[in-house]
């Protein structure tokens, strides 16, 4: 029979809404679906675009409000501000790209693009805080899988403009303001914190293996047939069935808490059999005479309630015999790395910058590339991007996913600190920008392959690091500010360096002496400089990551030792008491000798 254990199934529905809204907090990677339209029909430079560029990444991860909105309000405020932000930033662009008001400033485009991409912030913060304290056992997971979805959310954009809105720029916006924000308005309902479910859950991992492989097939299904869209002329209702089959992969998260009422339903039903038998046989056998005024406890009613009180009560002895055993009850100390920090007090540590060093490096160098995406292929003789996003957006996608399941095992299996997948991801994007530098024949679709795949790998090591350094509590503010990485490496690497070369090498190819112009630069040179800037850049963040792995083994040797994730709470491990495990009645405590003859006496 199935045991259902109490907030199961909660988290799993949760889970599923959570995918639909990272799915429409990646809007943010549409940008280069309508930058050519906005640049051409706003007369803008390439620097110029750079820069409203880096307001799309400034707005999508400056989200130190969603940090703390998150930490007071539930869910639902939380993405109805997003949605708000969403419809009136994509709104004021629409406005402008479909030419409904001219001569729009060039600063409240700017503004506008970075309030419509801080939606992104207030929907993932929301989904992602919840889930991740909703399943505090297997964080690394589900923030693989859930940053994972926000990887493929490019395809899945590319999917529908290409399809539903006939590679309309305008229509593509329209869709933005309106289609996200209602969305999001329906699945907010489901998205709420909850019992959490248990780790030890045989069930558990499966269901998670179940996501995960229907996010690749959603993902390879998506690179296949934008390829076949744009290969081959296909009528319109295959286009359509497309559509519907993406549609279809994105609710099969949806199976699991279908089929876990399913399985509730047939307890019910089986237990009610069982208590109707059970009563026939009380009567036949004549203990009708039972009476009591409390109900009984079953065991595991009683495991739970009575276990609960003992707990405490046990807590409570234990701490007192210490404080005795000691001498005195010492002072509040500071918290310990994996114990839960406030934000005040994690910016004190040096792994902290470290950590948020490492993170600058890698997605500030990569969203360089994403943001010129266009205008790299355009440079090298690729003038229909749509397969670079694709492909981009799918391998984003796999390092995401990956990233976090490989951590995962890893971190569980021999202890390796997440972040020494960081500095391999590093290392590669190393190889990677000297391969774009080259510009050989043949070698941009490779490259960009294996920079989605280093750069996604980034986010879904970071959040759980994060996490696992400085706890859940005030987790949503800490992994926002250490996001905020990637604007910072969007204003220096593409709208400062990157803007600016390809605007001075158009310049010297049309003969004008000038910056600013609306010029498009082709061959190797736009941007070589750029990736050799951004090679030495990665350089320097695989050293500073090696130094962040070395200092934090010990971290993950006590926190993982077990083979399994260990919360630390009260005491902490060095003052005697283990970590407990979430929903655990168990207490492990390690007793100093004088405490011991005290106990056995």
């Amino acid at each position: 029979m199935v045991v259902l254990k109490q907030g199961t199934r909660p988290p799993w529905v949760g889970l599923a809404a959570a995918v639909w809204v990272e799915i429409a907090s990646g809007n943010a990677y549409t940008f280069p679906l309508y930058s050519h339209s906005l640049k051409s029909v706003l007369g803008l430079s390439q620097q110029q675009l750079t820069m409203i560029a880096v307001a799309n990444d400034i707005g999508e991860n400056v989200g130190l409000l969603p940090g703390l909105a998150c930490d007071k309000f539930p869910p639902w405020v939380v993405l109805s501000i997003g949605a708000l932000a969403c419809f009136f930033g994509y709104g004021v662009l629409w406005l402008a790209v479909s030419r409904t008001v001219l001569s729009l400033p060039y600063w409240l485009l700017w503004l506008a693009l970075c309030v419509a991409a801080n939606s992104n912030a207030w929907f993932s913060t929301a989904v992602l805080v919840t889930n991740m304290r909703n399943f505090p056992l297997s964080r690394g997971t589900v923030a693989g899988t859930l940053k994972g979805y926000v990887g493929l959310s490019a395809a899945v954009f590319t999917e529908i403009y290409s399809v539903l809105l006939h590679s309309s720029s305008s229509k593509l916006l329209l869709f933005l303001a309106l289609g996200i924000p209602i969305l999001c308005f329906i699945m907010m309902y489901f998205i709420r914190p909850c019992t959490p479910a248990s780790g030890e859950d045989s069930a558990e991992r499966c269901h998670f293996l179940f996501i995960q492989a229907a996010s690749i097939v959603l993902g390879l299904y998506l690179v296949t047939t934008t390829i076949m869209s744009d290969v081959l002329s296909l009528s319109a209702p295959i286009s359509y069935t497309f559509v519907f089959v993406m549609i279809l992969l994105l609710l099969a998260p949806l199976a699991i808490p279908v089929k876990m009422t399913l399985e509730r339903l047939r307890v019910n039903k089986l237990g009610t059999l069982d208590q109707s038998i059970g009563s026939a046989n009380h009567l036949v056998q004549g203990e009708g005479n039972v009476d009591k005024t409390e109900p009984l406890l079953t065991p595991s009613s009683s495991s739970t309630n009575l276990g609960s009180f003992h707990e405490s009560d046990d807590v409570s002895e234990v701490a007192m015999l210490l404080a005795e055993g000691e001498g005195a009850v010492k002072k509040k100390r500071r918290p310990k790395r994996g114990e839960d920090f406030k934000f005040s007090e994690a910016v004190m540590k040096a792994d902290f910058w470290l950590l948020f060093l490492v993170y600058f490096v890698g997605v500030g160098s990569g969203v360089t590339v994403l943001n010129n995406l266009a205008q790299i292929g355009i440079s090298l003789g690729v003038h229909d991007t749509k397969i670079l996003l694709s492909l981009f957006s799918f391998c984003n996608f796999v390092g995401r996913l990956g990233g976090g399941v490989v951590s995962e095992h890893f971190v569980r299996t021999r202890t390796i600190p997440r972040t020494f997948w960081m500095t391999c991801t590093q290392i590669i994007m190393i190889i990677t920008y000297l391969l774009f530098a080259s510009a050989i024949d043949g070698t941009l679709h490779v490259a960009t392959a294996f920079l989605g795949i280093c750069f996604g790998a980034q986010f879904s090591i970071m959040i759980p690091t994060v996490s696992e350094l400085f706890g859940l509590k005030y987790f949503g503010l800490l992994s926002n500010f250490m996001a905020l990485g990637n604007p910072i490496g969007a204003f220096l690497f593409s709208g400062l360096l990157a803007g600016y070369i390809y605007d001075n090498e158009a310049a010297k190819q049309h003969g004008h002496g000038r910056l600013g112009s609306s010029l498009t630069c082709l061959g190797p040179d736009c941007f070589r400089l750029t990736f050799l800037v951004l090679a030495v850049v990665c350089c320097v963040g695989s050293i500073l990551s090696i130094v962040l792995t070395t200092r934090i083994k010990p971290v993950y040797q006590m926190l993982y030792s077990g083979g399994s994730f260990r919360l630390p709470q009260g005491l902490g491990a060095e003052n005697g008491q283990l970590p407990v495990a979430n929903g655990s009645c168990k207490v492990q405590v390690v007793l100093p000798y004088s405490v011991m003859k005290t106990v056995r006496k």
